[in-house]
């Protein structure tokens, strides 16, 4: 009787024009990582981000993702890569950066958003010298053109004083809403709040989006962050999903690590690693001395998990729960 290695052997031979290596899975491809940086968030990772992938950073605003994209590009720029970063809503900040060590040489950052610098003046709290030049007097009946004329300034008179004095022999002025007086009347709606709506930001989204494109097309950037982390979750979540799919497709072929920012996942399926930040701590070490902060992130899903052999299981196996902890110290608490 054959041995069974024989009769897979004959197996094998038979189906090699359809089937190749039929009996014979093929090694499952690991992708190569990144450090970040955090020993804490590297172990947790089994050695880091993903390369040639998109990693999303979920999380409320003052989680950790900035300071962990920040570490993670601070060690890129240290092995002499170039990174870029666009910034969807202008809120990085250089100085920050720099105190985590990125190389600001090496790294682009695109500002979404910002509007045309040659119209503003140098310093923000300068005003332009138009304002110091008087306006052209005009001629008129009135004060010799700077005034307005004497019928005008009487109007609303016979209105303002039945509400100073309300009764006779009474000098005290009656300081009444206007626009609850007029809400009362037959015939009148009640005034409108004087606020201003706020514009949506599909503006900087949709530039935020081509510049990654253009980045992407380029090549030669080894991280790109998409940092959209303080654009809320119902405008973020609007963006289609062939997006990501072909930022999946060039992270691929030109071996880009992308680190997406926002509040909540988007991305879905084209997301290769999907970490959830939970809300830091502050460490008050000292009674009235804010010291540091402490973060926490989860892995939620992880497309490419490391295996210790080489066969792929029929099914999937369990995810276990993978938390990773550390500490970011204030520059004046100092190393302790």
């Amino acid at each position: 009787m054959p041995s069974a290695s024989a009769i897979r052997q004959r197996i094998e031979a038979a189906l090699a024009e359809r089937i190749p290596s039929a009996l014979t899975p093929q090694p499952r491809i690991i992708r190569p990582v990144s450090l970040t940086g955090i020993s804490a968030v590297d172990e947790a990772l089994a050695g880091g981000l993903p390369v040639g992938a998109i990693t999303e950073m979920t999380g409320p605003e003052c989680s950790g993702r900035t300071g962990l994209a920040l570490s993670f590009l601070a060690q890129a720029t240290a092995a002499g890569k170039v990174c870029a970063w666009v910034d969807a809503t202008d809120c990085l900040q250089p100085e920050s950066a720099a105190a985590m060590g990125v190389d600001l040489s090496r790294l682009l950052w695109v500002r979404c958003g910002v509007s045309n610098r040659a119209e503003q003046p140098a310093n923000r709290f300068e005003l332009p010298e138009k304002c110091f030049v008087p306006p052209p007097a005009t001629k008129g009946l009135h004060g010799g053109g700077f005034g307005p004329h004497p019928r005008t300034e009487m109007q609303g008179l016979q209105d303002a004083i039945p509400d100073l004095f309300s009764g006779p022999g009474r000098t005290e002025p009656q300081w009444r809403d206007r626009g609850a007086k007029a809400a009362a009347e037959p015939g009148h709606s009640p005034p409108k709040p004087n606020c201003r709506k706020q514009a949506k930001p599909w503006a900087r989204i949709e530039q935020a989006l081509r510049a990654t494109d253009l980045l992407l097309q380029a090549g030669g950037f080894s991280a790109i962050v998409l940092d959209m982390g303080s654009i809320a979750p119902e405008y973020a979540s609007r963006v289609p999903l062939a997006t990501w799919f072909r930022y999946r497709t060039a992270a691929e072929r030109t071996q880009a690590s992308i680190l997406l920012l926002t509040q909540h996942a988007c991305a879905k399926s084209s997301a290769g690693l999907v970490l959830r930040f939970n809300a830091g701590t502050a460490l008050c070490d000292e009674r009235t001395v804010f010291t540091g902060a402490r973060y926490s992130v989860a892995v939620d899903r992880e497309r490419f998990a490391p295996v210790a052999a080489n066969v792929v299981p029929m099914r999937k196996p369990p995810q276990g729960v993978r938390v990773a902890e550390w500490r970011s110290r204030a520059a004046w608490a100092g190393g302790r």
